[in-house]
C-alpha cells in the first residue's frame, strides 16, 4: 500500500500507466475509490495518480485543519514523489474547486485542469443547506451515516458501494467536518480570469443545479472547454464513466501533442 509521509502525515495514493500524468482530487467523505474507473481505463494510455486526502481513508488524520491551500501543497509534494513535474490536475465536485485553487496558485506545477461537476463558489441555498448538514452530520461524528449515504448515490452497482462505504467509513470526522466547512466559504469566481491554463469543464445533462457553476467557469475561463455528458447529474465519475473517460482522453491527447 503505497503511504507518502508529509509532515508526520501519511497520504495514501495510487499510481499506474505511464505518459501523460493526471491526478484525481475527491470531495469530502469519499475517498480515490471514487476514481476507480478512471484509474483503470485511463491508465492504459496515460498516467493516473488517485490520492486520500488527509483524514480521508487509508491517509492519516490531519493535526493541521483542512483547506484548500494545504490540499495543494500536498499534491505537490506527492508529484515531487514522483518525479513529476507538471501534471493535469482533475477534481471532482469540492475537488473541482481545488483544482481551480492549484491552478492559481501553482499553475508552474500543472499542464491544465479537469473540473468535473464543479464549482468556485457555493451561492445557492439548496447546495449551502447540503454542505451545512453534512457539516452537523460531521460534527456530530456521524460518519457512518455520511459514508453510506454518499457512497449509495454515488455507486453504480453493490459491489462497488460496498467498497466506496467501507473506505468512507474510516475518515476522520473533524477532518471531514473541515473539508465540508472550507467547501461552504470558498470563492475564487473573482479571480477566475487570471487562470490561462486548457480547462476541461464536464457537467451532467440532469445536474441542473450546477449549471450557473458550469456558465461562470466557462465565461470567466478564457481557455475552457464546457461538455454536457446526457443521462447522468452530478456523479459522472461512477455513473457516466465511460463518457468522462472519452472527454478526458481527447482532452489529454490535445495536452500532450502540445508538450
Amino acid at each position: 500500500m503505497p503511504m507518502l509521509n508529509i509532515n508526520g502525515c501519511s497520504i495514501h495514493f495510487n499510481v499506474r500507466g505511464e505518459g501523460v500524468p493526471i491526478i484525481f482530487i475527491h470531495p469530502p467523505t469519499l475517498t480515490s475509490v471514487n476514481f476507480d474507473y478512471q484509474l483503470e481505463e485511463l491508465s492504459k494510455n496515460f498516467q493516473v495518480i488517485t490520492f486520500d486526502i488527509r483524514g480521508h481513508g487509508k491517509s492519516q488524520p490531519s493535526l493541521e485543519p483542512i483547506t484548500y491551500q494545504l490540499i495543494v501543497e500536498d499534491i505537490k509534494r506527492l508529484l515531487d514523489h514522483l518525479e513529476i513535474n507538471k501534471a493535469l490536475i482533475a477534481g471532482y465536485s469540492t475537488g473541482g474547486s481545488i483544482v481551480l485553487e492549484f491552478l492559481l496558485t501553482s499553475k508552474e506545477r500543472a499542464l491544465g485542469g479537469i473540473v468535473i461537476s464543479g464549482m468556485s463558489e457555493v451561492s445557492d441555498v439548496i447546495l449551502k443547506n447540503r454542505i451545512l448538514l453534512a457539516v452537523k452530520l460531521a460534527k456530530a461524528g456521524a460518519i457512518s451515516v455520511l459514508s453510506l449515504s454518499i457512497s449509495w448515490s454515488n455507486s453504480n452497482h453493490l459491489k462497488l458501494f460496498n467498497k466506496m462505504s467501507s473506505e468512507a467509513k474510516k475518515g476522520d470526522a473533524k477532518n471531514i467536518q473541515q473539508y465540508y466547512e472550507y467547501s461552504l466559504h470558498y470563492n475564487c469566481t473573482h479571480r477566475l480570469k487570471e487562470i490561462n491554463l486548457p480547462t476541461l469543464l464536464t457537467y451532467g445533462k440532469k445536474d441542473k443545479q450546477f449549471f450557473k457553476y458550469a456558465q461562470i467557469l466557462q465565461k470567466n475561463l478564457t481557455s475552457s472547454q464546457l461538455e454536457f455528458i446526457e443521462n447522468v447529474d452530478h456523479r459522472i465519475p461512477t455513473k457516466a464513466a465511460n463518457e468522462l473517460n472519452r472527454l478526458i482522453q481527447q482532452f489529454t491527447l490535445t495536452i500532450g501533442k502540445e508538450l
